[in-house]
């Protein structure tokens, strides 16, 4: 009678390309928070508010479920789905990661005042629930940025296109909704790299 092989673990490494994702995640973040003001929005932002916003693209039917791709719910979902394919270590890295970037997207709202795109722009087309309390950064954005950016290493060439994909979906679709401003979501998706770049440095990915 045969026996089955036990698995062998997966090699794990960790070095520059990690340290790299903290330091772009950090300055995307950075870069997004420094012309935020709590009263004004900028120009160039407004405007690429209002052709995002303003465009009816798609029923709102259609782009909640994407848009939901981002919620805190699709942490331990993730991470299911990982253990479900023995891919012990990255679940527990999406775990670390989706968990950590829905804590400090909190943090960082509480420290970066800004509202909602009705409560600062004018003829703003609400889809869906109106969005409560502050603005910056998404939350929806970060999150799956991060489970993005922890996965990478561990997906293929459709695997890693199909996060791309949902990323940007989401970021455009929080947008649409009115649920946020442009810069927004650029900063959750850098906080959501950063993030990401920390966790890999601990826990290593596939080498």
């Amino acid at each position: 009678m045969s026996t089955q092989a036990p698995t062998r673990p997966i090699p794990v490494t960790r070095g520059w390309p990690d340290l790299a994702l903290v330091v772009a995640g950090s300055a995307v973040l950075v870069l997004a928070a420094l012309p935020i003001d709590r009263h004004h929005v900028g120009e160039l932002e407004a405007a690429v508010f209002r052709v995002l916003n303003g465009t009816t693209v798609l029923p709102f039917v259609l782009v909640w479920p994407v848009m939901q791709l981002g919620n805190v719910l699709v942490v331990p979902a993730s991470a299911l789905l990982a253990a479900a394919r023995h891919r012990w270590r990255l679940a527990g890295e999406l775990l670390l990661a989706g968990g950590a970037t829905y804590v400090l997207a909190k943090v960082v709202k509480g420290i970066v005042t800004r509202g909602r795109p009705d409560a600062l722009l004018d003829e703003v087309v609400l889809r869906g629930a109106d969005a409560v309390g502050r603005g910056f950064v998404s939350g929806h954005a970060a999150t799956l940025a991060a489970l993005a950016a922890v996965a990478w290493p561990w997906l293929g060439r459709r695997g890693r296109i199909a996060v791309a994909v949902g990323v940007t979906a989401v970021c455009l679709t929080r947008v649409y909704v009115a649920a946020h401003l442009p810069l927004d979501v650029v900063g959750g998706a850098g906080l959501g790299l950063a993030v990401a770049g920390v966790v890999r440095l601990a826990l290593g990915r596939p080498a």
